[in-house]
């Protein structure tokens, strides 16, 4: 696969001689043996781990060879986990620029990590090179950020120099100001396009991908339905929604982007993160999963129920038909080669009295994360719509937030699909409440 000499590399990090690895004492993060046994009940298929990092890592320099770079550097811990698989402490990563990867169009894949972590990398068969992150943000640097900075693009200016052939062009999609401007007093040419370069690298899932995402679209629903299970009058949701947080990470999935349950009159308007109040009989509760689950994919899905043995209202049953409606209607008009604007403007739209209150977009990309591309509804087109079309292999979550302004509660639905030659095909498949369903 490599066609530049690998004498000319060397790995950081060796496992100290004295110490023979075993299988308990592997770093790679992925399913617990919970999880294995639930999927094999369940028929669900394992990605081919090292063909699926391949296969990312290629579309990655397939973006460089297009925009004539000789390579890119990456801060975002979701475009490094994408290239390089090489995840560590994302969470706090995303506020502390402590860990980076360099990936050469032609040449290595180098990745600069937080001390003394190197190990937490060394299973990764593509990463050629591990090094010692120099941090050049304020907490890490203070007053020497500027001379941090210096050091950290030498190194940057070197790999580039001997690995571009002449290019000096590097792609970076996030960047400490003082890392910028370290970079360029180094004569390296800066593309500030890098994140739509990533973004247009993820957007197109193989088969390898999607085994990875429906195992995680599987493991959420089992701990959805542990969540479901202990709902019942008299719960808080901070409670309730720990359940789903414990499911996840049992299950080894990753970690939670958002909090998003609520209940009663905290369900209009949506977007309340779980609090201490006590789920009430008849109230709706919603959740939005947001979750990154094994494998490190997101699993993004919405469900209401309505809590207790109570008999759902009629203005509870109507708010759930028309979320219920609406994106059945609209996840029935997805097939590759329609336009975002067509997605925008045409299938089912809204009655009035929901649009000041709807959600912030139709339909959204998902990968790793939640990813492009983002399709609002009409009211915000000339806000952030943009154009493009749909292709195979994308994934798409499809959106309904339902209340009027000034309600009492509201309901929230989503699904998960993957864009076919055929149209498309639904990944989740988590239940929707009987007592609420049309």
């Amino acid at each position: 696969m490599r066609d530049y000499p690998a004498s000319a590399l060397k790995r950081s990090f060796q496992l100290k001689p004295d110490r023979t690895p075993d299988v308990n004492d592997r770093i790679e993060i992925g399913p617990s043996p919970l999880s294995y046994r639930e999927w094999a009940d369940s028929g669900v298929e394992c990605p081919d781990m090292p063909a699926l990092r391949e296969y990312r890592l290629s579309r990655v320099r397939d973006q460089l060879k297009h925009h004539d770079c000789a390579g890119i550097l990456l801060f975002d811990p979701i475009n490094v986990r994408y290239a390089t698989d090489s995840t560590n402490m994302v969470i706090w990563i995303t506020h502390n620029s402590a860990r980076a990867s360099y990936i050469a169009t032609e040449g290595p894949v180098v990745i600069f990590d937080f001390h003394n972590c190197q190990h937490l990398s060394h299973h990764l068969e593509l990463i050629d090179e591990i090094r010692d992150m120099t941090p050049f943000f304020y907490f890490a640097g203070g007053d020497r950020c500027e001379e941090k900075a210096n050091l950290f693009a030498a190194e940057i200016h070197d790999l580039v120099r001997q690995y571009g052939g002449g290019n000096k062009r590097v792609a970076i999609d996030k960047i400490e100001i003082s890392g910028l401007r370290a970079l360029e007093r180094q004569g390296v040419e800066i593309v500030d396009d890098g994140m739509e370069m990533l973004e247009m690298a993820r957007k197109i899932k193989n088969e390898n991908e999607l085994r990875a995402m429906r195992c995680a679209v599987a493991s959420c629903e089992a701990s959805i339905k542990e969540l479901e299970q202990a709902l019942v009058p008299g719960i808080s949701e901070n409670e309730l929604w720990a359940y789903l947080h414990f499911g996840n990470i049992r299950r080894g999935g990753e970690w939670i982007e958002t909090r998003i349950l609520s209940s009663g009159p905290r369900t209009n308007p949506w977007m309340a993160e779980c609090g201490p109040r006590i789920i009430q009989q008849g109230d709706l509760v919603g959740l939005d999963t947001d979750l990154v689950g094994v494998y490190g994919y997101c699993v993004d899905i919405s469900r209401t129920w309505l809590a207790g043995d109570a008999k759902a209202t009629d203005t509870q049953r109507e708010l759930f038909s028309v979320a219920y409606d609406h994106i059945s209607n609209n996840m029935e008009r997805l097939r590759p080669g329609l336009s975002f604007h067509d997605l925008t403007f045409g299938g089912h739209q809204l009655p009035e009295k929901y649009r000041k209150e709807q959600y912030s977009v139709r339909y959204h990309g998902v990968g790793l994360c939640d990813e492009y591309p983002a399709i609002p509804y009409p009211e915000a087109w000339h806000r952030s719509g943009y154009d493009g079309v749909l292709e195979l292999g994308m994934c798409l979550n499809v959106e309904a937030y339902i209340g009027e302004h000034g309600g009492h509660e509201g309901v929230k639905l989503e699904e998960q699909i993957v864009i076919t030659e055929d149209g498309y095909e639904q990944l989740s498949t988590y239940p929707h409440d009987p007592k609420l369903m049309p």
